[in-house]
């Protein structure tokens, strides 16, 4: 078997992985173009049924991916980290009686964004990080060592739809908040309650059918002459908005 801290390959280890390992702990399956057809219906075939994200590649990706590894066509990304359960989080808060306040990340990709927002999230006291199986960072040692620790105590559950989970949420009695150049200036914002913050990917920002789920929108007002910030730094931003709304000073 052939694996690195975030990287399981080869085909004998590959397939393995698949058969045994639960789809949390992988967060990415790397299929080389042109491979033999008999084995890449095996791997497509346990892929569906784990519902894993599949990228078909050419072998010089791979090859970078692994250092230079006889990865033989396949790589899978894999989780060093236990993901927590979203139900049982839920349910956990309820039967303390908290009001939790969640973050979710719509598809944030690049892992020190990532790393940066855990490392935020822990100090103002999040109780719960969401983020999506498909089109996004998972947690890497990239993460964690950007999270500086904070990946140790901030839950961090995946999901397979956003936009299913945030309904879910809803039903559940939390008020969902997203941010949008149209907003609310956040410094109105009221985070009391059982609240979740949805932030949007580092380009493209919260998905349409995601931003209609929404029950406001907020906004940093920029005067300078770069209107954007850094994903990770507008987090940080609302959060403490956040924590201050929730444990004002008087």
């Amino acid at each position: 078997m052939t694996s690195s801290k975030d990287f399981v390959f080869g085909r004998h280890a590959g397939l393995d992985y698949l058969k045994t390992q639960s789809a949390d702990k992988i967060n990415k399956v790397f299929l080389q173009h042109g491979i033999q057809e008999d084995f890449a219906n095996q791997v497509y075939a346990i892929c569906k049924k784990k519902r894993l994200v599949i990228q078909n590649v050419p072998k010089n990706k791979l090859d970078r991916l692994v250092d230079g590894g006889n990865h033989q066509g396949l790589v899978l990304a894999i989780s060093s980290f236990e993901y927590a359960d979203l139900s049982k989080l839920l349910d956990q808060f309820d039967d303390e009686g908290k009001e939790p306040f969640l973050l979710m990340l719509d598809s944030i990709e690049d892992p020190h964004n990532l790393g940066s927002i855990l490392r935020s999230a822990d100090a103002t006291g999040v109780d719960g990080i969401i983020i999506p199986k498909r089109h996004a960072t998972g947690l890497t040692s990239v993460v964690a060592k950007t999270s500086t620790g904070a990946i140790d105590y901030v839950p961090v559950a995946r999901v397979n739809n956003l936009v299913q989970t945030t309904k879910e949420l809803k039903k559940r009695g939390y008020w969902v908040f997203g941010t949008d150049m149209a907003g609310t200036d956040y410094r109105e914002w009221n985070a009391k309650g059982k609240t979740v913050l949805v932030i949007g990917n580092e380009g493209k920002g919260i998905a349409p059918l995601l931003k209609k789920q929404m029950d406001q929108t907020i906004t940093l007002p920029m005067i300078g002459h770069v209107q954007s910030l850094n994903a990770s730094v507008a987090t940080g931003v609302l959060l403490y908005q956040a924590y201050n709304s929730r444990h004002p000073l008087h």
